[in-house]
């Protein structure tokens, strides 16, 4: 149960603001949303999937500086990038690099 008490001058907003910012920290507010209708089981699982998934990206983003996400693309230059998408169906990729290289 949540507590909150009034400072001496503090306007009733400002208390009540405080106290609607502990309810939507603790959760309590979605989950009186959750149980408000009912949820299959199977939608509940995927939605506790993606709550660990959104949990541990922001975990990994925060504790590595040069984290990508998980559909980020390989670090390729612009020019590298073009030379694979320009290469001839009977040239290899490392060929177009290497063209793109003396270019």
């Amino acid at each position: 149960m949540i507590k909150v008490q009034v400072r001496p001058n503090e306007s009733l907003e400002s208390a009540l603001r405080r106290f609607k910012r502990q309810c939507n920290y603790s959760g309590i507010f979605r989950l009186f949303k959750q149980h408000t209708w009912h949820e299959k089981r199977s939608d509940k699982r995927r939605r506790e999937r993606r709550e660990r998934l959104r949990t541990v990206l922001k975990a990994a983003r925060r504790n590595d500086p040069n984290f990508r996400g998980r559909n980020a693309r390989p670090n390729r230059s612009r020019r590298a990038r073009r030379a694979v998408r320009r290469a001839p169906q009977g040239e290899s990729q490392e060929r177009s690099s290497e063209s793109a290289l003396s270019e």
